[in-house]
């Protein structure tokens, strides 16, 4: 995509991006218009991958990360915005340097992200073998952080209501594909390669525990005293406030947090506020079918 092509994109407040499929995947147009280029993206041994399905705590996941590979040291994490420390491989998006661009300017060692299912993702990670750190979070909850995301960001498409967004997300009809093929994947190549497979509600429930597991996962061996310092400024009060963390550096134009917040709650069992008990009952149904068969488990409330 050349200059000209990008400044076509530009985004009004109140418009969208369109959509198009890549290999049965929605993904935005401006990706689905360099996706050779993201494929054929050439990974580095010593590349740090972190993979989630859109709204499963990547971002949490970001800056647990960063604070591990700077010691805890608050003042090398607040360097810059999470999307430029982290280059986000398949994102183009008007105004903000591409992911691929970021990140093939960026030195090594390299922390990337994707949102990408396991399918999709640039062979050039598995067949180096990058360290992927994956985040998994409950389908309701993610169902409705996701909505909640899509209503505040012009980059994606508009959710429409919360009755037709229920069923596009149910019928995987959505950016990334269905959250039901994208965890499962991930889960089933964790046995293959370097992943380590973690899970949201843990992370709620136990910080100190899941964060020492990233740690060894980077081997890096921080004392107590590190790992209280970053379990403090990684929680969601604490990085809702973090304006290099919570995306309020965004132009407004693209990500609207008067609509909703970037953080919104960061909670586990919100989507008991938003499901009908018959909705509750279709999801139920949906998903015993469609989780058929995996050893995967998850926890939707505390």
């Amino acid at each position: 995509m050349d200059l000209k092509e990008m400044k076509s994109l530009n985004i009004k407040r109140n418009e969208r991006i369109d959509v198009d499929y890549i290999k049965g995947i929605l993904q935005p147009t401006p990706t689905c218009a360099i996706w050779d280029e993201i494929w054929n993206f050439q990974a580095k041994p010593d590349d740090l991958l972190i993979s989630t399905y859109p709204k499963a705590g990547t971002t949490w996941t970001q800056e647990i990360v960063d604070m591990i590979e700077n010691d805890g040291n608050i003042e090398k994490c607040k360097r810059a915005p999470t999307h430029l420390r982290f280059p986000f491989i398949e994102w183009i998006v008007p105004s903000i340097p591409s992911g691929l661009a970021q990140a093939n300017a960026m030195p090594s060692p390299r922390t990337l992200k994707t949102h990408l299912p396991i399918q999709l993702l640039p062979p050039s990670f598995l067949e180096k073998g990058c360290k992927i750190i994956y985040m998994a979070r409950n389908a309701k909850d993610n169902l409705v952080s996701y909505y909640h995301f899509q209503k505040m960001n012009a980059a994606l498409p508009d959710p429409g209501t919360w009755e037709e967004y229920f069923e596009d997300f149910l019928e995987g009809k959505v950016c990334w594909g269905s959250w039901h093929d994208h965890v499962k994947g991930w889960w089933d190549a964790k046995d293959k390669y370097p992943i380590l497979y973690l899970f949201y509600e843990d992370m709620k429930k136990s910080p100190k525990c899941e964060i020492r597991k990233i740690m060894e996962f980077m081997g890096k061996n921080l004392d107590e005293d590190a790992l209280d310092k970053i379990i403090y400024h990684t929680s969601f009060d604490i990085m809702k406030k973090n304006p290099m963390a919570n995306y309020t550096s965004v132009p407004g134009e693209i990500m609207d947090h008067s609509v909703s917040p970037f953080m919104r709650k960061g909670s586990v069992g919100d989507w008991k506020s938003y499901f009908t008990v018959a909705q509750n009952e279709r999801f139920d149904k949906d998903y015993k079918k469609k989780m058929m068969g995996t050893t995967l488990t998850f926890c939707s409330s505390v």
